[in-house]
């Protein structure tokens, strides 16, 4: 069940949190609340499944990052686990998971990469593919972003 104060917070933490020493304060004054009443209800939201994740949104191209490709990987199968936890170790990666092959798509786990330049991303996707010994790969480059928002529930 969703309290009335479970919409409001929620409807506060789904936005941009405000640009002060102690964001949570001040939302939790708009919600009625003191800041620690605010924190424990964000928790238990979490902790009821309510909430799956609560992070940044990090604007690549504002950062400095002004290309970016989904590398496609072909990987056997039993290495897998092994390549995609070595894969999300590279700190120009954002995202990384693993999808069934299908008959005219044999590519099974894939990874967003970030970089200044197309160049850079080639040479992110190099030095992956040496450090798993996987040579089949894709690199598919974003040529225009349609959606940079988040879900509004209230």
């Amino acid at each position: 069940m969703i309290s009335e104060l479970d919409k409001k917070i929620i409807g506060l933490i789904q936005g941009d949190l405000p640009l002060e020493t102690r964001p949570f304060a001040s939302m939790a004054e708009i919600a009625g609340v003191n800041e620690d009443q605010f924190i424990r209800c964000v928790e238990d939201l979490r902790k009821r499944g309510v909430l799956r994740r609560f992070g940044a949104t990090l604007s690549h191209y504002k950062s400095g990052f002004r290309a970016n490709a989904m590398v496609a990987w072909i990987v056997p199968d039993e290495r897998v686990d092994k390549v995609g936890r070595l894969f999300s170790s590279f700190k120009e990666v954002t995202h990384c998971y693993q999808r069934n092959a299908q008959n005219d798509w044999p590519y099974n786990l894939f990874t967003m990469v970030h970089g200044s330049s197309r160049d850079q991303c080639f040479r992110i996707a190099e030095k992956m593919a040496d450090s798993a010994c996987i040579n089949e790969y894709i690199l598919l480059f974003s040529e225009k972003e349609f959606k940079k928002t988040s879900m509004k529930y209230f």
